[in-house]
């Protein structure tokens, strides 16, 4: 199979669907080589449990009421 680039140097192979990852390494002048990569799966959603659990252990949450940070924030 021939295939041929573009002005903006791409190059169409007709198995390819679009959003495919490949990875292309030059052998010499004259060879390169083209391979397919699986990308990575998405993440896991995290459960309703494991959501609350992180807030809970999260550094940012408060340690006081929000009458205590009323308190603490509004001027006398």
């Amino acid at each position: 199979m021939t295939v041929t680039a573009d002005n903006k140097k791409r190059v169409v192979l007709p198995w390819v669907k679009p959003g495919g990852i490949f990875t292309c390494e030059q052998q010499d002048e004259n060879h390169f080589s083209l391979a397919r990569l699986q990308p990575p799966p998405p993440p896991k959603r995290r459960s309703r449990a494991g959501v609350r659990r992180a807030l809970k252990h999260s550094k940012l949450t408060f340690d006081f009421t929000w009458d205590e940070l009323r308190r603490i924030t509004r001027e006398p």
